[in-house]
């Protein structure tokens, strides 16, 4: 009898030669949490990272420059963010309409608290060659970019910096260089000078507007430059517009849109746009070979990761492969640097885009936080610095620990919060001209939640995380301004962000509410007056939920608009829900401005307050 013998390959038994070991140069960092976006809906359908307050701190305006301190460009973008002297700065670049066109400059606004923030001013202006000077050919202009905005050097200096490139690709060969300059404590600024010449062309002092940082009178600046210079992690997010074929980036290969950070057991993580990553265990002096990872999905925004105040770790990103709709903004939290977990929604709204514009993708996006050594602002919370839709400006304040669940009865009256102070545990979405803040409450003791709307193309918009539950009672004290001229949408929703319960203070002066899906009518409301409405909700695939006023029922048994196992959420809105833009509308497109963005309109004014939730 004959046997056969077969060979069988090693592999079989043993991992195949370049699998991913996590944590390792082939997986720097991994998701291994269950959570998806759905594309559908703004809000992804995640869960909200509570606490998270997201406030407008530029919007744009081509009309009326006295809004925004004489700035009427409206393709904004590009922002980043630092700690210093006690002061937020946030900078960003702009172009009169369109993404890297001619002109082009750089602007900071700054804050003492993160929440209110100056207007505007130009740091560095839209660039003027020398006379005689010329525009190479294959460009048509001058423009600005930039991947990193602050540096505060070891002496406690600070210097900011921006990059000058032609129109409309300022990269290698289309670049100028890089420019910075001091920001004094007293917030006036130092003269402009070029840190760094692209390596890809011809420019230096001779042929350029500003002298070499060399050249300045100031031993400290200088020091404080050369130190930069000699910083192979700050300097390697300059690798994109430059490459460096001089050797200045020697060890580091890069890709677009650097951010780092330390983990726990002292390498160094580097991330990029499309989900790239490496890791450094030198101090950034040499890099692994960037790679994709797979278990993070994202496209042409940029990615941002850190250490937490509370120790941990946290990555911010579009969790989508679309790159002209970058939404929502999403966050995912670890003990290690490595493993990430539970995709959690840090900007879930999407309000229209107002000014079209050349590659102004939809959505908050090109999110930065404070890099390693830019300062620790006071308290726990993670911020974040990103554009929303490519013209307006925002800052996201993030709580830590970062977390999505409540547990136990809600009861928030206001009173102990200070007046215009942060809204603990509260989601804060909160425009320019659609403010959400505390106030002394209108004719009686205490403070409340009071939401604004001016914007004629956004809302204020205020939500509270609740514990998930099947049998809700939920309490409030509900009162429209004298003022007011417009609606209050009050939701239930569960975690998904579905709309089981739909109640509205209608502009006409009525208050109505869903019937599975017809409206009815409960009441006449009157203006300066304060209503208590209890909601008695069971959540559940046949679910039905009662409304009192004043301790009237106005409503028994209605049918939920949507069927729902549990709900989680209460959603207060001085507008009507929305989901357009979606990933359909058209993004390339030229336009007006859309009628009225430039004006404030009549106020609607609510105040809320006395908010009780408890799982029967």
């Amino acid at each position: 009898m004959k046997y056969l013998f077969f060979l069988i390959p090693l592999t079989f038994f043993y991992p195949m030669a370049g699998s991913a070991q996590t944590g390792s140069p082939e997986e720097p960092v991994r998701y291994v949490g269950g959570e998806t976006v759905d594309p559908s809906v703004h809000e992804g359908r995640l869960r909200y990272a509570i606490g998270t307050e997201n406030i407008q701190t530029m919007r744009a305006n081509r009309t009326q420059p006295e809004y925004t301190g004489g700035h009427t460009w409206t393709y904004n973008h590009g922002s980043n963010l630092c700690y210093w002297n006690g002061t937020f700065y946030q900078h960003f670049l702009s172009n009169v309409i369109d993404e890297q066109s001619d002109p082009g400059e750089t602007l900071v606004m700054t804050s003492k608290d993160g929440r209110h923030w100056n207007k505007p001013n130009v740091v560095f202006p839209p660039y003027k060659a020398p006379a005689g000077v010329k525009i190479p050919a294959g460009y048509n202009g001058y423009t600005m970019h930039q991947r990193m905005g602050f540096y505060v050097a070891p002496d406690g200096r600070l210097l900011v910096l921006g990059f000058y490139g032609h129109a409309e690709d300022p990269f290698e060969k289309g670049g100028i260089g890089r420019v910075v300059r001091e920001i004094y404590k007293d917030g006036s600024y130092g003269p402009i000078y070029f840190i760094r010449y692209t390596s890809q062309a011809q420019w230096n002092e001779t042929n350029t507007s500003y002298p070499f940082f060399r050249k300045s009178k100031d031993a400290g600046f200088v020091t404080a430059c050369e130190t930069l210079l000699k910083d192979p992690l700050m300097t390697f997010q300059w690798f994109e517009e430059d490459k460096g074929i001089d050797g200045f980036f020697k060890g580091r290969e890069g890709q677009k849109a650097l951010s780092y950070y330390h983990r726990k057991d002292g390498k160094v993580v580097a991330l990029w746009k499309k989900s790239f990553a490496a890791i450094s265990s030198d101090e950034g002096k040499t890099f692994s070979a960037p790679v994709k990872v797979p278990t993070f999905l994202m496209s042409g925004g940029k990615q941002w990761g850190q250490r937490t105040p509370d120790g941990r770790y946290a990555i911010a990103y579009n969790p989508i492969e679309q790159t002209q709709y970058r939404f929502p903004l999403a966050i995912v939290t670890g003990d290690d640097g490595i493993l990430y977990d539970h995709l959690l929604l840090v900007q879930g709204e999407l309000p229209l885009r107002r000014f079209t514009g050349k590659f102004k993708d939809f959505g908050p996006c090109y999110m930065r936080g404070i890099e390693e050594g830019n300062g620790k602002p006071p308290g726990t919370d993670m911020w974040l610095s990103y554009s929303m839709n490519k013209e307006d400006i925002w800052i996201a304040r993030i709580p830590t620990p970062i977390t999505y669940a409540v547990k136990g009865p809600v009861s928030d009256n206001f009173d102990q919060l200070e007046v215009d102070g942060v809204i603990p545990k509260w989601n804060v979405y909160s425009p320019a001209w659609a403010p959400v803040s505390i106030v002394k409450s209108p004719e009686k003791s205490g403070k409340s939640l009071q939401l604004v709307d001016r914007d004629k193309y956004d809302y204020a918009r205020a939500i509270r995380v609740f514990e998930e539950g099947t049998k809700v009672s939920t309490m409030m004290n509900v009162r429209a301004d004298g003022a007011n001229t417009g609606r209050l949408e009050i939701d239930l929703t569960d975690q998904f962000g579905n709309r089981p319960v739909r109640i509205r203070f209608d502009e006409s002066g009525q208050i109505i509410a869903t019937d599975g899906s017809t409206e009815k009518v409960l009441q006449p409301y009157q203006k300066d007056k304060w209503y208590k409405i209890e909601i008695l909700t069971e959540a559940n695939l046949h679910g039905q939920y009662s409304i009192l006023i004043d301790g009237k029922k106005v409503v028994s048994h209605a049918q939920l608009a949507e069927a729902v196992k549990s709900i989680e959420r209460l959603s207060l809105r001085t507008g009507p829900y929305r989901n357009l833009p979606n990933r359909q509308t058209p993004n390339e497109t030229k336009e007006p401005p859309l009628p009225g963005a430039d004006e404030p309109i009549t106020p609607t004014i609510f105040y809320v307050d006395d908010v009780q939730v408890k799982v029967l």
